[in-house]
């Protein structure tokens, strides 16, 4: 009813017909009226039952004497009825020539009515069909961006350069499309765009259609599922069609894997059966319309384990560009660009927050920043600096900050030796990330933590260096241990032992690291860019043996972690008074209490 309310004329206008209407049928519903032949009625005027009579043409309206009950006559000749009338003065009688418009006030009303009707019909079916209700029900809900309004470019795109760079044939191709069939090469119908979630796969493909000029259909996965069988097919129908008449032109497919996942091997039923059509539908748009038609086909999705065989063989989907998370110099031009739209202060350095943030893909770079300029407002500053980004790091890692939580100096005192042997076993373990910063004040659920940050970022990890991390997650319990006795400790490490079990886990049966075990791996692993499943495929024999591996290498690094804690009981009882009494020690403070790190 959009339409509506958009037309407030119109609208008022129908409202006042309403009400006519409403009245006009309601009044004479309040009235009793009678059809009487002419001899009833003179029959009733000589009985003296009629108190008024109107003759209007060849109408004779009466009006009874109780006043309720009306009477209308129609005849050819009312020369008699008025004979009658004079013959009988008793009764009221008066005689108008009949109006020329009679007939038309007569079916005013209908025609009124129907008018509403149309009309009330007319914007519904509008109003309907741009919400894709029932009335375009097999219409493509896909958002049409035109040429003018296709504004990204590559240059608003950073850290993706091998994604670029594969992509950029495509903007030559919708610029020139027999570019390539000079030489009878063939440019794929379909490119999937795979990797982790916000990475800036659908600010790639718009990039393409904005560098290109051309329009941009973009349309989620999910929107073609619906309960009625046949729903889909008819989207993507509809979907190619108008594709067919804007070419070139892009068409990209958000959530891909929502409509073009693997179909089961048994059939399906109800909801299955109807993503196999939508499926097998896409399948025969792909097949039937030529690549040099100037329409290029994007997709972009974070599970491209689970797309149908069909969808991504040689000829549709057959072209596949892995989008990634940015290594650190991009994660430092992602927060570049993104600095650009806010108030930052001057001599900010990128790199070192990039340096912090392993891992980071770009939505969470600007996540970051987004949190780094509220931290800013809420302080009053004029522009957002680093101490800013640093909060807002440790904000978006670990959660707010737990101000005002009542902890006894006991606590405080098992929490300060607790980070303290983190930080202390990372110090003097020289392949270890040098410690950032030490702090008792939580965030989130952390009563503390510790912050390492690797000077180089790893593609490989060494059977050394693996060991190190689990030391340094031992730091903490075998500190507490010092402090409180070896069979007294708090539950302050769970999160520790969850991790270091973990990854010691994966040593012995994802990357070969028991010999004793044989160099295989252990278990069928399924990965996706959203993490990993892992089936068992081994005897129980052999997970006893898993078992006894991961205990002996977490035993091992537990031991390793208490020797280096008591070779430096003193820098490490130094460490945690100074936390009792800072609460937060960064990395050059850090230095002046434990010394400098030792060299491999």
């Amino acid at each position: 009813m959009n339409t509506l309310r958009k037309q407030p004329v119109l609208t008022a206008i129908m409202i006042v017909l309403a009400a006519f209407l409403f009245l006009r049928l309601t009044g004479e519903q309040n009235e009793t009226i009678i059809q009487l032949p002419t001899s009833a009625l003179i029959a009733r005027i000589v009985a003296h039952e009629v108190a008024h009579v109107s003759i209007r043409g060849n109408v004779i309206l009466a009006l009874s004497k109780n006043g309720k009950v009306h009477t209308r006559t129609y005849t050819g000749n009312p020369s008699q009825v008025r004979e009658v009338l004079i013959a009988h003065p008793s009764v009221q009688f008066d005689e108008t020539p009949p109006a020329d418009d009679g007939w038309f006030m007569s079916l005013l009303p209908t025609i009124l009515m129907v008018a509403f009707a149309i009309w009330i019909f007319r914007s519904m079916s509008k109003s309907i069909r741009g919400a894709g209700g029932p009335l375009a029900v097999g219409k493509s809900k896909a958002k049409l961006i035109s040429s003018e309004k296709a504004d990204v470019r590559f240059t608003d795109v950073a850290g993706n350069e091998a994604a670029i760079h594969e992509l950029s044939f495509l903007v030559k191709f919708l610029k020139d499309p027999t570019r390539h069939g000079r030489l009878g090469a063939r440019v794929p119908k379909g490119t999937l765009l795979e990797g982790p979630p916000g990475t800036g796969k659908t600010l790639l493909a718009r990039a393409v259609a904005g560098e290109a000029g051309v329009p941009f259909f973009s349309v989620k996965g999910s929107e073609f599922v619906e309960m009625f069988v046949g729903v889909g097919a008819a989207r993507i129908r509809d979907l190619f069609e108008q594709a067919q008449k804007l070419a070139p032109c892009i068409i990209f497919f958000d959530e891909f894997d929502a409509v073009a996942s693997k179909r089961s091997i048994a059939g399906g039923y109800g909801g299955h059966d109807e993503r196999e059509q939508t499926l097998m539908q896409l399948l025969a748009e792909l097949d039937g319309f030529s690549p040099m038609s100037g329409v290029i086909i994007l997709a972009a999705s974070n599970r491209p384990d689970s797309l149908d065989p069909a969808v991504t063989r040689a000829g549709r989907f057959d072209r596949r560009i892995v989008v990634d998370r940015p290594d650190r110099a991009a994660r430092t031009d992602i927060l570049r660009l993104h600095a650009r739209k806010l108030k930052m202060a001057p001599g900010i350095d990128y790199a070192v927050i990039a340096k912090m943030t392993p891992g980071f893909v770009g939505a969470d770079m600007e996540n970051l920043l987004n949190e780094a300029t509220i931290l800013a407002t809420n302080d009053g500053s004029e522009e957002v600096t680093q101490a800013h980004c640093i909060q807002a790091i440790e904000r978006v890692m670990l959660g707010s900050q737990g101000k005002g939580k009542l902890m006894s100096p006991k606590e405080r005192e098992i929490i300060a030796w607790h980070e303290a042997g983190h930080a202390t076993v990372g110090h003097f373990l020289p392949d270890a990330d040098p410690v950032q910063k030490v702090t008792i004040i939580g965030r989130g659920r952390a009563a503390g933590y510790t912050i390492s940050v690797s000077d180089d970022e790893r593609m490989l990890m060494q059977v050394s260096h693996l060991k190190t991390l689990l030391k340094v997650l031992y730091g903490g319990r075998e500190a507490e241990k010092l402090l409180l006795g070896s069979d007294d400790f708090s539950t302050g490490a769970s999160d520790d032992y969850d991790r270091a079990t973990d990854l010691a886990h994966k040593m012995v049966t994802r990357f070969g690291m028991a010999p004793e075990l044989g160099d295989r791996t252990f278990g069928t692993v399924r990965q996706s860019f959203l993490g990993s499943e892992t089936e068992a495929n081994y005897s129980q024999k052999t997970a006893e043996a898993i078992d006894g591996e991961v205990m002996k290498i977490t035993s091992a690094c537990k031991e390793g972690a208490m020797k280096l804690l008591t070779l430096h009981r003193d820098k490490l009882e130094a460490l945690a008074k100074v936390l009792l009494e800072e609460e937060t020690v960064d990395d050059v403070r850090l230095a002046q209490i434990l010394g400098p790190r030792p060299t491999a």
